[in-house]
């Protein structure tokens, strides 16, 4: 595999861990993040620094892992946007979760600086980003991808070609994120439910798990429950936006996401009740307060 110099942008839980698994596949990597300690840990992993202007014109590949559409198109073309600096032929590859009507503007705009973009939103958690095993669903050219190739190795697992140009990519984030926020949404709700019936949280799980009725975000989540621990992997906040994303792409297209709806409802109310930078598992805090019970506590 040809080695390449990757410029990272966004060190928070995924950010990071494609830093991290870009880097120990031997590619050159420069990472940017508003936080200078999250730079700074980059840098004691081995990874580099330069100015926006330096990494760019230095980059075959610019990965962007932050959190939204706003700050996508900001570190492309805001200000110290990066886009202006990059040579011809190399690529974007775009992986927060954004509308796909924003994802084909982003790529039009990356094209008139003959700069290739590829729509690609990542799956997984912190975890898999760490093991460089995420999954990515991508769309753009094939030139795109090719350019992108040797960084998608070190990255993800898997990746699905989704179309030959930017937009199928988010959308199919979109449904990722509709099926796994009413998922998280559903496994406090069970959990709750089941523990204010007087059945043990960890036999929930437990039992669950092997029964019909489970999820990965049930499997996943529950645990985390379980264990009274909600250290942030996936932050209730990440919900407020993603969701929010979904219901505009519904509302755009007359489609009506009545689980979606609800499920962000939880979400907003555990925001509301301080607990927006816990794991998302906390929405199961949710269901608790409004039921009475108490969940388990940290062991």
């Amino acid at each position: 595999m040809s080695k390449q110099v990757i410029s990272v942008f966004g060190l928070g839980s995924m950010g990071f861990g494609v830093a991290c698994s870009a880097l120990a596949a031997g590619h050159h990597v420069y990472g940017f993040d508003v936080d200078p300690d999250s730079q700074s840990r980059f840098l004691a992993k081995g990874g580099d620094q330069a100015s926006v202007a330096d990494a760019g014109a230095r980059s075959h590949v610019v990965v962007s892992v932050v959190l939204n559409g706003a700050q996508t198109a900001d570190v492309l073309f805001g200000d110290k946007g990066i886009v202006a600096h990059m040579r011809p032929g190399s690529v974007v590859v775009s992986c927060a979760t954004l509308a796909p009507d924003l994802a084909r503007d982003l790529a039009a705009r990356c094209d008139a600086f003959q700069v290739l973009y590829l729509d690609a939103p990542i799956s997984g958690g912190s975890v898999k980003a760490a093991e460089g095993a995420l999954t990515m669903m991508a769309s753009g050219s094939s030139s795109s991808f090719d350019a992108a190739k040797p960084t998608l190795d070190a990255i993800a697992q898997t990746v699905y070609r989704l179309g030959d140009e930017a937009g199928p990519g988010s959308a199919m984030k979109a449904v990722n994120q509709l099926l796994a926020g009413v998922h998280i949404a559903a496994m406090g709700e069970a959990l709750t439910f089941g523990i204010s019936q007087g059945v043990d949280a960890a036999r929930i799980v437990e039992v669950i798990s092997k029964c019909a009725g489970t999820s990965w975000m049930f499997e996943n989540r529950a645990p985390h429950v379980v264990n009274g621990d909600y250290t942030p992997h996936s932050a209730v906040n990440i919900w407020l936006k993603d969701l929010g994303i979904v219901l505009d792409v519904a509302k755009g297209s007359n489609f009506s996401a009545p689980l979606a709806a609800a499920a962000l409802q939880q979400f907003v109310a555990a925001a509301g009740q301080g607990l927006g930078g816990e794991d998302d598992a906390a929405v199961a805090k949710v269901y608790a307060h409004n039921a009475g019970i108490s969940l388990p506590k940290a062991k």
